[in-house]
């Protein structure tokens, strides 16, 4: 048990739920809102939503709500004709308009959008469950017939969670019930700062020993970053093998965005990585330079004259990165045939972030160029940059550090969310099957 201070936003929102439960419980239509198997649930675990005692054919209009750690509103909605029975059920029956059309079970969760414009959901506190409010409302009086709250955790009953602040690395490990030893994997997040758990946490739920490596920004790290040392992740790999809960020789590594050229620069000169999973990641090292033992990796540069403005205060940074094959930038490329693991590639095809879909291409082609062609790659056509766990709204938009301002990320609602379900099945079945104890060579 992890005792902690409460932030005000979760307090607000445990406010809210109460005052709505409150009101709930003075209903009395007659209508039933039920939410199965249980309304509590882990936040990548689906939920079935129904509602009873409908009259046949009513029309309800439900609407989801949510208050994240950073006290911003998400919501969605749903618009349901109930059948001759006075049900409607989610699972079977399709939404005739609001946020989502269709059949779409989760569609009142994928589909949630912020009240304040390019906000992307933020769950800091993984220890204090993220909680759902839904509301069934009469289709022409817009009263509230019915509610229910669904309350999203993160950890699984029995998890650890664990501070780590050992030597110079710094995060969360999250440890699953039981001695092991499990497979272990190091999971980074984007550029960004601070530490987001979400990840880590639903990973270790599955049996996993996880690392949440803070990359700067958290705790004693520097809270802005000039370069970064390789052997800081050096330092991770070693730590996270040293656990005797952890199944050796070797450990994976998660990574999204920026983080999986740091992911790829580990398994290609580290030791100890048996598999690496990159999302929506570059080829090149990318916006910092990297260091290790006395050499520099550059960054990437940027052409700033390709930022294009796309409406009042956005931006489209797509093309800004310069084009990792060419001669002159080839010293930014990362030696990934040097690497003694598997790899698996995910990119989406609508990231405007960077040209994902073509970075995944060129790292196949170059392992395929050294006889080491095995490796995954899994293309989301309409998936945008932040391809992340189930369930989780898409943020097509959001402020960026490093472009000053709002960028486009891209991806289309509901492709994004049948993506997220789709790698998230991927992530662990790829983890286990190579995290299998295969012994690697050291590097030279």
């Amino acid at each position: 048990m992890f005792l902690r201070k409460a932030s005000t936003a979760v307090l607000a929102r445990s406010i809210s739920c109460l005052k709505s439960s409150r009101a709930a419980a003075t209903m009395s239509s007659g209508v039933r809102l039920r939410l199965l198997p249980d309304r509590r649930c882990l936040f990548d675990e689906p939920v079935r939503v129904k509602v009873e005692g409908l009259s046949p054919d009513q029309r309800v209009v439900l609407r989801a709500m949510l208050t994240d750690d950073n006290g911003v509103t998400f919501e969605a909605s749903g618009t349901y004709r109930a059948d001759p029975s006075g049900e409607v059920d989610l699972g079977s029956d399709a939404s005739l308009g609001g946020s989502y059309t269709g059949v779409e079970p989760m569609g009142l969760f994928w589909s949630m959008r912020p009240e304040i414009p390019h906000a992307k959901l933020r769950a800091r506190d993984v220890l204090d469950p993220l909680r759902v409010r839904i509301e069934v409302h009469g289709g022409e009086s817009g009263h509230v017939l019915a509610s229910e709250t669904n309350e999203r955790g993160f950890l699984a009953e029995g998890m650890r969670r664990v501070a780590v602040k050992e030597g110079r690395i710094r995060g969360v490990l999250l440890l699953p019930p039981g001695p092991g030893p499990f497979p272990g994997v190091v999971e980074m997040n984007g550029f960004g700062g601070g530490l987001c758990e979400i990840r880590a946490c639903l990973l270790a739920n599955q049996g996993f020993v996880v690392l949440c490596l803070a990359l700067y920004g958290y705790q004693d790290l520097p809270k802005t970053v000039k370069k970064f040392d390789l052997e800081y992740f050096e330092e991770a790999i070693m730590f996270l093998k040293s656990l005797p809960e952890v199944r050796a020789p070797g450990v994976g590594v998660l990574s999204i965005s920026k983080s999986g050229d740091l992911a790829l620069s580990m398994a290609s000169r580290l030791t100890g990585v048996s598999a690496t999973v990159c999302v929506n990641s570059c080829n090149a090292n990318t916006t910092i330079p990297l260091h290790y033992r006395g050499t520099i990796v550059p960054a990437l540069n940027l052409d700033l004259k390709k930022v294009r403005a796309v409406g009042p205060g956005l931006l489209d940074v797509r093309d800004v990165l310069l084009d990792p094959m060419a001669p002159e930038n080839r010293g930014c490329l990362i030696p990934i045939e040097r690497a003694d693991c598997r790899f698996l590639f995910a990119a989406s095809g609508d990231d405007r972030n960077w040209k994902s879909c073509r970075y995944a291409r060129q790292m196949a082609e170059r392992l395929k160029d050294h006889g080491k062609g095995d490796c995954e790659v899994v293309v989301y056509p309409e998936a945008g940059h932040f391809l992340e766990v189930p369930y989780m709204p898409l943020c097509a938009s959001a402020f960026h550090a490093l472009a000053g301002g709002v960028v486009m990320f891209g991806g289309e609602p509901r492709a994004h969310a049948h993506a997220q379900l789709d790698l998230w099945r991927r992530v662990p079945e790829f983890f286990r099957k190579h995290l299998n104890g295969t012994r690697h060579e050291a590097k030279l």
